[in-house]
């Protein structure tokens, strides 16, 4: 783990990575007035849905429509955190509304918000104090399948396998 915190390869789906190409990214967002811009660029009934984000290795804040895969939002690199983010504008400026860590591609930990909160500081986006909704993650050690844990029940859907306590979905050991 960095001083930025952990880092997440891209572990879904092998023909969505494939299919990301040169140029492809989610918009890069270093200021609030980033934000604005890119939000007028958007189709008005876009804007009112969740955005998918990833926060790249550099620490900043990437944003990509909806149903854009993480991975493609990423440009296909690693990530220090991925996810859903809405938006709301309040007064003068705009506002983080609902974030989670929901990427079935990267399988963020919950302990990625802190590089959100960083990048939603530097493009000085007021946020909430943490994930408004937070998705556990584990991979089975009996199936490697990929969960997500529901109200603490940490068994796997595929096998009923154990789940462990503590984050693996990349781990190799």
């Amino acid at each position: 783990m960095s001083e930025r915190g952990r880092s997440y390869r891209y572990v879904g789906p092998v023909e969505l990575k494939a299919a990301v190409r040169p140029g492809d990214g989610g918009r890069r967002i270093g200021s609030a007035a980033d934000f604005a811009r890119w939000s007028t660029e958007r189709p008005a009934a876009e804007t009112v849905e969740p955005f998918t984000f990833v926060v790249g290795m550099d620490g900043v804040l990437r944003l990509a429509p909806r149903r854009s895969e993480h991975v493609a939002c990423a440009g296909g690199d690693m990530v220090l955190a991925a996810g859903e983010m809405s938006f709301l504008r309040e007064a003068d400026r705009w506002t983080v509304s609902e974030v989670s860590n929901q990427s079935t591609g990267y399988c963020p930990d919950a302990d990625s918000w802190a590089a959100v909160a960083r990048a939603l500081d530097l493009a000085e986006l007021r946020r909430p104090s943490g994930f408004t909704h937070e998705i556990v993650f584990r991979r089975c050690p009996d199936c490697q399948e990929h969960n997500i844990v529901r109200e603490d029940d940490f068994v796997c859907v595929f096998c009923d396998g154990e789940l462990p306590a503590e984050w693996n979905v990349d781990r190799t050991d």
